[in-house]
């Protein structure tokens, strides 16, 4: 470790002996790396990013508004962390330590969410998939009509503006042509919130009674059902969300209700359970003509996927 950041470690957390460095894994596209720093009397987890020389996007994206996007991404991350860390009951994330930069690397330093008994998982039972369900309605409700300052003024990472490579190479007619009614369909909202952006199972770890959300690269503003849809295509296969749609819609609203309540938020809160069911569709569909064009052979583009689109299709045809 670097004799300068070292220093800085101590500093900030009072230790003065760095224990163990453990690397968590290497970020997208070879961009840094999440390491995790045990010292003398706490740990920490250091997100250091050092943009490459040469980039190599795993499936070929390498463009260069793809590279702006990253750089983007993680600006706005540590603005998240640093200005929006102010903790939401049910919806908890890591909390700030410090950000800045040594020797060309950018670093963003954070609690390490293990030290309170949060851990990965590689596939989740329904307890656990209400736990982020739950999650998610917190963190939108508390986060309603939020302008997302500083943030991604459209949130997800899959969005269109910033997506027109994908866009150009999507086989799909159709879509093509529907996929900027949907934009403006989405953006046009009432009720509007600041989004996650990339709320996967991978993002969300857990303890005996509790999720934490981590990795706001791309947290902005948008409808909440655009989280509550790329979450079920991370823990379910086609099959699997015919058949549990509708439990994890109730679940969320059911939450999100509660959730409104919790936070004295002076609106009816079935009025946007009734936007956001409706826009449903357009946000799963919104995410699928991203995916279809990055990758036309992801497992994503099923039988459901299809459905979703089909139903946006005919609902943008009758207009």
């Amino acid at each position: 470790m670097n004799k300068n950041f070292q220093a800085l470690l101590f500093s900030l957390t009072d230790s003065n002996e760095v224990l163990n460095e453990e690397l968590i894994q290497e970020l997208w596209s070879g961009y840094g790396q999440l390491t995790r720093v045990t010292l003398n009397n706490q740990s920490i987890i250091i997100k250091l990013i050092k943009f490459p020389e040469q980039v190599d996007h795993p499936r070929g994206w390498n463009s260069n508004l793809s590279h702006e996007r990253k750089v983007k991404s993680y600006q706005i991350e540590t603005t998240w962390y640093k200005n929006y860390n102010h903790e939401i009951e049910n919806a908890y994330f890591p909390k700030y330590i410090s950000s800045g930069e040594i020797s060309n690397t950018k670093y963003l330093i954070l609690e390490d969410l293990q030290e309170k008994g949060f851990k990965p998982q590689v596939s989740i039972q329904w307890s656990q998939i209400s736990l982020c369900l739950k999650w998610l309605a917190y963190f939108h409700a508390k986060n309603l009509d939020n302008k997302a300052n500083e943030l991604w003024k459209i949130g997800t990472y899959w969005h269109l503006d910033t997506r027109p490579d994908e866009l150009q190479a999507l086989n799909d007619n159709e879509l093509i042509t529907a996929a900027p009614v949907i934009d403006e369909k989405l953006n046009n909202a009432r009720f509007k919130t600041i989004v996650h952006g990339d709320a996967k199972l991978a993002n969300f770890l857990f303890n005996e009674s509790e999720v934490s959300a981590v990795d706001f690269q791309y947290v902005g503003g948008g409808v909440g059902v655009k989280d509550l849809a790329y979450f079920l295509s991370s823990i379910y296969n086609e099959n699997e969300l015919i058949k549990n749609e509708k439990r994890c819609l109730d679940n969320y609203f059911f939450e999100f209700k509660n959730a409104m309540k919790q936070f004295n938020k002076h609106i009816d809160a079935k009025l946007i359970e009734q936007e956001w069911r409706e826009l449903y569709p357009y946000a799963w569909c919104d995410f699928y003509r991203f995916l279809k064009g990055w990758s036309p052979a992801h497992f994503k583009i099923n039988t459901y996927s299809e459905q979703m689109k089909e139903r946006v299709l005919n609902a943008i045809r009758q207009k």
